[in-house]
């Protein structure tokens, strides 16, 4: 493993700001003018400012004007990516895998990888993002980008069957080597890509590893109905029932997308609700023209945790977590013709607990309370298009920007102060990358990673 960048061994105050309380069920609220006392990493107390002074604290962050808000969950994304963005639009969901990104990924190296990694942790770190959920290849990459850059990542090793044996032996040995990485920060979870991709045999597999190493399965599956209609045409089940019938359910798992997700599947899952979740990334359904959208609301219903995603910037464009907790909110209210439905509470709950309960790490973030690892992210509403400030809670949802994130802290260690980046030389790594993207977007060779027939 690489050096990683250590947790604050000392104190740490934010003091004077506004602070999110994210329950886990009922409406969220903003305590007004609150001190965070950080201590070893960890949220030691949230108290009135003024209740106390700072004490001996290493580091006082001055709060007033900001809200403080638990770090934002992205719970599915292929960061390196980004090295992609812009790439392949305007085309088909088939035309999209086989004409452009596959092709392109047969041209990615570790190097590609790890520098498409660092330059998607300085996004995420700029957007108030903190924890990440990634799928892709090259993870000992990525692993180290989150250990220099100070974020927590759960790492999934993308497996095709095609890649044989010595591909499965790899991600497990991936998976022995780092989870619990970065002094904690880096988790793993084993990586199919699908049920359209791995074989019944090598799902099976890599569910009894995950079982033996006590870790979740992170796949794709019922992307979107016509996945789910190819299946019950060719093997007569839905991809869900494939991950029931091979174990990934059982194992535990983060499901990707799951638009396909029909009625029959729900018992199944509900059958697992206390180790799966799925990860709704609407605006590559949009860009896609694909539906239907993630059914959350009959998930819910069935106790499954709903987590929300960028999905890869390939797609995305962006790992603006807050663009898409808006467009779930948006799209969630559209599709249930209900605009009582997805309050501002409930879309930022997806995005903060939601997303910790997804990853297995509900009890280390996800809200900023005492116990809890001190991932913090400051916001400044007070912009134009946040005034006037009437509810806060409606600002983060439908009016903040990436740009309104000030400061960020992991771990309690700061990451960005007053929106300068502490740990990415962000000149170096653009420069990096855009000597690398000539390369990687030539697809005249006729190479592709896999060929898309779900």
């Amino acid at each position: 493993m690489s050096e990683t960048v250590p947790a604050t061994s000392g104190r740490l105050v934010v003091t004077g700001c506004d602070l999110l309380r994210v329950p886990a069920q009922g409406e969220c609220e903003v305590l007004r003018a609150q001190d965070i006392v950080v201590a070893d990493g960890r949220i030691q107390d949230v108290r009135p400012t003024g209740a106390t002074g700072p004490g001996n604290a290493a580091e006082v962050i001055d709060g007033r004007g900001l809200l403080a808000v638990p770090g934002l969950v992205n719970a599915h994304t292929h960061s390196p990516m980004v090295l992609m963005r812009g790439a392949a639009e305007d085309v088909s969901v088939e035309g999209w895998f086989n004409d452009r990104v596959w092709p392109m990924e047969s041209n990615l190296t570790p190097a590609d990888v790890r520098v498409g990694a660092l330059l998607a942790c300085a996004e995420m770190i700029r957007s108030g993002v903190t924890t990440f959920a990634d799928h892709y290849f090259f993870p000992e990459r990525i692993a180290e980008a989150v250990a220099e850059t100070g974020l927590r990542a759960d790492i999934a090793p993308t497996y095709f069957s095609s890649g044989g044996p010595e591909a499965l032996e790899g991600t497990v040995k991936f998976a022995e080597a780092w989870h619990g990485g970065a002094e904690g920060r880096v988790t793993v979870s084993l990586g199919p890509h699908a049920p359209y991709t791995v074989d019944d045999g090598d799902l099976r597999t890599l569910s009894g590893h995950a079982r033996r190493l006590g870790l979740r399965l992170h796949i794709h599956a019922a992307e979107h109905l016509e996945q789910t209609e190819s299946s019950l045409a060719r093997r007569g089940i839905t991809p869900i029932r494939v991950l029931h019938e091979t174990g990934v359910l059982d194992a535990g798992a983060l499901i990707a997308h799951g638009c396909g997700i029909v009625a029959d599947d729900l018992p199944l899952l509900a059958e697992h609700a206390d180790r799966t979740a799925v990860a709704c990334c609407p605006k590559v359904y949009l860009k896609h023209a694909l539906s239907p959208l993630t059914p959350v609301r009959e998930l819910l219903d069935a106790g499954v945790t709903v987590a929300v995603g960028t999905d890869g910037a390939a797609g995305h464009n962006t790992l603006d977590v807050w663009e898409a907790l808006r467009l779930v909110a948006l799209t969630q209210k559209q599709a249930e013709r209900d605009a009582t439905w997805m309050t501002v509470s409930d879309t930022l709950r997806l995005a903060t607990r939601g997303g910790a309960r997804a990853l297995g790490l509900e009890n280390r973030i996800g809200a900023l309370e005492p116990g809890m690892r001190a991932d913090i992210v400051l916001t400044d509403l007070s912009g134009l298009h946040c005034r006037p400030l009437h509810d806060p809670r409606a600002a983060l949802v439908y009016s903040a920007r990436a740009s309104d994130v000030r400061t960020v802290i992991v771990d309690g260690r700061v990451l960005m102060r007053d929106g300068e980046l502490l740990t990415v030389d962000e000149h170096a790594l653009v420069t990096e990358a855009d000597a690398r993207v000539a390369r990687i977007l030539d697809t005249s060779h006729g190479r592709a990673v896999q060929h898309y027939d779900p």
